[in-house]
Formats: structure tokens, C-alpha cells, sequence
């Protein structure tokens, strides 16, 4: 989808949107998609009608001028906006990168998220546009029963180390062929695909009365300290702070 971006030199932000009016229509219709474009201070400027019914909201002129961290819950929009300024600040690309989103009132949300930054004519960064991919299962491709055991056996095995051999031999692929077919079918690495049974499993267990150094066991981690780096990672908030929001 960032393909529609126009690719030729800009001289401002707002050329860009001015450019973006025709075919924002497409970027409505797709669903399962959030994308926006922001503005050097990490202000929505752009948005999709996925992303507002996604925050709760009924215009796309509600989220227009406001940050990440005026939209989302307050455990989290900070650390969404921090993202954002990585962003701004260098220039550096973010490509599929697994988060936990919350969305409709906290619920929780797989997405893939991609962020690149917008430059002018002179190589200024003017913006950044990004898009959040809800993941999605490819049932229809030939491998996916294959893979479909892989799946079974992640999320049944997580809690303890789980190899790529144990993997390929279920499935009777070579590492290359597993790769390539995940990607096709979960839309994911096999090692993402551990990280998400794991905290997903993770984020359950958040909510009920257990202590964290006993959700990280039961969740294949035998070190506090590594669950938690693993969990801010894919959330963007460690452990405490996610159960908090979810009180």
C-alpha cells in the first residue's frame, strides 16, 4: 500500500496530501488496514476510516492534528509517538515489525506495522507514513495444512525451547521452504510465530493473579529479565504496565 505514496521529489507535506485526495477513498476500503500520514511533530495529518472506528471515533477530523499519544490508551500512545519520533528523527525504516495493538476499548489486536519517513526534494523529512496489518491466515495456499500443524505445534510446545529442526520435520520442509511458506501463510518467521503464541499466552495470563516471574515460566521464558525486554518489545509496555492497563 505504500506503493500509492507518489515517489517523486516533494516540496511539502501538504503536496503530498493534496496528491494522496484522489485515492484516500482506496485506503478506506481496505479492510483489516490502518494507514495514516504524519507530520513532523508525529501528528495524525492523513488517516483511514479503519483507524478511526479503531479509536473509537466517528470523523477522521477527530484524529487529524493529534498524536498517538492523545488517541490511545494512556499506557500506550506514548510509547506509539515515541516510535513515531524514532522515525522522524532518522530517517529509519520500520518493516514488519510484530506489536500487540489495543484496540476497541482494549481489546487486543495482532498487526504487522510499517513506518517509512517522508522527505522533500531536498531530502528533509517533511513526515512519515505508516500502516498497521491485522495478521491473516492464507488457508487457500497448498501448504497451509502443513503448516497448519507447525502452527498446532507451536501452540502447544511453546513453553519450552522449540527448534527450527523440530519444526521442519514436522512439516517435511527444508528451514528455506519453512520460511518462505510462513511468511506466505501466517505472514510471519517462524521465530515471530513463537514470540506471538508465547505473549499472546502472556497477555492471558497478565489478567489473572498470578506473579510475572510465574507467567514468564509458563510461558517458555526461564528469565524475568528476558520476558520482559521480549514483552516491551512486541507491546511496547512491559508486563506490569499491561496488566495495569488491563485493570
Amino acid at each position: 500500500m505504500l506503493d500509492l505514496i507518489p515517489t517523486s521529489p516533494l516540496d511539502s507535506l501538504d503536496q503530498l496530501l493534496s496528491s494522496l485526495e484522489r485515492v484516500a477513498p482506496l485506503f478506506d476500503a481496505i479492510p483489516g488496514v490502518v494507514f495514516f500520514v504524519k507530520d513532523t511533530q508525529a501528528r495524525y495529518a492523513l488517516v483511514n476510516q479503519t483507524l478511526v472506528q479503531r479509536c473509537g471515533c466517528k470523523e477522521k477530523r477527530q484524529l487529524v492534528g493529534r498524536t498517538a499519544e492523545d488517541v490511545f490508551p494512556a499506557r500506550f500512545g506514548p510509547l506509539y509517538t515515541a516510535q513515531d519520533r524514532r522515525v522522524l528523527a532518522d530517517g529509519r525504516q520500520l518493516s514488519d515489525q510484530l506489536e500487540l495493538h489495543l484496540y476497541y476499548g482494549n481489546r487486543p489486536v495482532w498487526c504487522l506495522t510499517h513506518k517509512i519517513a517522508l522527505r522533500d526534494s531536498r531530502g528533509t523529512i517533511i513526515g512519515l507514513a505508516g500502516i498497521s496489518r491485522d495478521l491473516q491466515t492464507l488457508h487457500s495456499h497448498p501448504a497451509y495444512q502443513k503448516l497448519a500443524e507447525v502452527d498446532g505445534y507451536i501452540r502447544e510446545h511453546f513453553a519450552r525451547p522449540i527448534t527450527l529442526e523440530e519444526l521442519t520435520a514436522i512439516a517435511g520442509l527444508s528451514v528455506a521452504q519453512l520460511e518462505r511458506y510462513c511468511k506466505k501463510i501466517f505472514q510471519l518467521t517462524p521465530r515471530q510465530m513463537i514470540h506471538k503464541a508465547r505473549l499472546g499466552e502472556a497477555s492471558r495470563l497478565l489478567r489473572e493473579h498470578l506473579s510475572i516471574t510465574e507467567v514468564a515460566l509458563r510461558c517458555g521464558y526461564t528469565d524475568h529479565s528476558a520476558f520482559s525486554r521480549q514483552f516491551r518489545a512486541l507491546t511496547g509496555v512491559s508486563p506490569s504496565q499491561y496488566r495495569e492497563s488491563q485493570q
